[in-house]
């Protein structure tokens, strides 16, 4: 059934070894793996969080995989939907920026429901955290999707098949099996992402992963999957790339099976937007805190690349944004809210707030915005975007930020990714559940998952 790239990133995912993983690998992985339970306790009550598990429960199941918060057990593929959804839906999970964009933390769910369910060692878990950050950050450099209208989230799938193939232990072949069953069926479009943005963008990852867990589980009870699932005629370099096939040079590591490294690449959010508005935030809040009021301003200027400009830009709906979802990918919105609040967390996101006839007045009537040539030489190595704003008084304020804190050249230190976490959990769990968590994860290769899992009920 192979081809050559479904047959490499099988071998490689089954060859990597806990004691090959670099001790800065371990250690970023748990990094994330805390992130990520910060930034999903924080959406514990958001509206698709909930509308997911209302639906997990009607499906219990006595020694299944917990869904975070609670002390319900599901199948695992309820449980990875689940967290899946608490995790990337406030977009405040980690990124990688390349040909095509990530949130590779997506994966991280999913693979945990799929490790405690079946008891399996934390360390497993760990190093199919390392191996599903590795295949999906290299497919990013290796091909777009977004070019072709499909979303990034079937990287997630892969990416998520390879790592459960190898927590599950199975053969080459079998983690092959997996890896088609993930994607053939389950192409995901574009169309999640485009125009006003509804539940489903923080759901679209979750349901990639969760379907990867199903493709695993599948290859290893036996089922096969459909052959020669990239390089065949129906496959995904045809459908999914207009007929291009992944730029191999960008998956050399992967076809070397060097050691996972490539989550040191990727980047942990400050701020709860789309990463592409990560150094605009900066800049607006540099602004801000030089105007003191807001009320002197008079014109605002966005200066972009092109990729934020067609991913949280270009639409007309991110100019009147009518949903949450909606606002956390406006550029131009971000921009605003910033200048005019000096701050930017969950409450800027309420419809209250992006539904304020002073904010929508700023966007309409005195705020422009550009993409601009030189930024977009600049990226993907860095994310830049210029702020410039006018006052009743005729000064000009400018600032321009390409690395903003969290990206991989302006890394969070461990003590920054601690208080975020204890931020985001702040009023959800006490002071000594968040100590008893925070220990947990930085120690999370003596520990169990399903302990780990009890630790985070509200």
């Amino acid at each position: 059934m192979s081809d050559r790239f479904s047959r490499m990133l099988a071998e490689y995912a089954a060859s990597v070894q806990w004691e090959q993983l670099p001790e800065p690998t371990v250690h970023e992985v748990k990094r994330r793996v805390l992130d990520s339970l910060g930034v999903a306790l924080a959406a514990f009550a958001e509206p698709a969080p909930k509308a997911a598990r209302a639906y997990a429960y009607h499906w219990p199941l006595v020694g299944g995989a917990t869904l975070w918060g609670t002390h319900f057990t599901a199948p695992v593929e309820a449980a990875a939907l689940c967290n899946g959804v608490m995790v990337r839906y406030l977009d405040f999970n980690d990124t990688y920026l390349s040909q095509e964009p990530l949130h590779p933390s997506d994966t991280i769910p999913a693979l945990w429901a799929l490790a405690e369910w079946r008891d399996l060692p934390a360390r497993d878990f760990l190093l199919s955290v390392a191996v599903a950050y590795e295949v999906g950050v290299n497919l990013c450099d290796a091909a777009s999707l977004r070019r072709w209208g499909w979303d990034h989230v079937n990287y997630i799938g892969v990416a998520t098949a390879a790592a459960a193939g190898r927590l599950l232990g199975l053969p080459v072949e079998a983690i092959e099996h997996a890896i088609s069953l993930a994607c053939v069926p389950h192409a995901a479009m574009r169309q999640t992402r485009a125009g006003e943005l509804s539940m489903w963008k923080g759901a679209a990852a979750a349901n990639a992963a969760r379907h990867a867990v199903f493709g695993a589980l599948l290859a290893e009870a036996g089922m096969t999957g459909p052959f020669q699932p990239f390089e065949g005629e129906m496959g995904f370099f045809r459908q999914l790339l207009g007929g291009q096939a992944f730029a191999e040079e960008a998956l050399a590591g992967l076809r070397d099976k060097r050691p996972p490294r490539r989550i040191l690449d990727t980047y942990i959010k400050f701020w709860p937007v789309e990463y592409h508005a990560q150094s605009a935030v900066d800049a607006a809040l540099q602004l801000r805190a030089e105007l003191h009021d807001p009320g002197r301003i008079a014109s605002v200027r966005i200066a972009t690349f092109r990729a934020a400009y067609e991913i949280i830009a270009k639409d007309p709906e991110k100019w009147e944004p009518k949903t949450r979802e909606t606002a956390d990918h406006s550029l131009p919105y971000i921009v605003v809210v910033a200048l005019l609040d000096g701050r930017v967390d969950r409450s800027s996101f309420s419809p209250a707030r992006f539904t304020d006839p002073q904010v929508r007045r700023i966007l309409k009537e005195r705020t422009e915005l550009e993409e601009d040539p030189e930024l977009t030489a600049g990226y993907p190595d860095g994310i830049p975007n210029r702020i410039e704003v006018r006052t009743r008084e005729g000064q000009g304020f400018t600032r321009e930020v390409r690395y903003p804190r969290g990206h991989a050249r302006n890394p969070l230190s461990d003590p920054e990714v601690v208080n975020k976490f204890r931020a985001n959990v702040e009023g959800i769990l006490s002071p000594a559940q968040m100590q008893r968590v925070i220990d947990a994860v930085w120690t999370l290769e003596d520990r169990s998952l399903r302990e780990l899992s009890g630790l985070l009920r509200l």
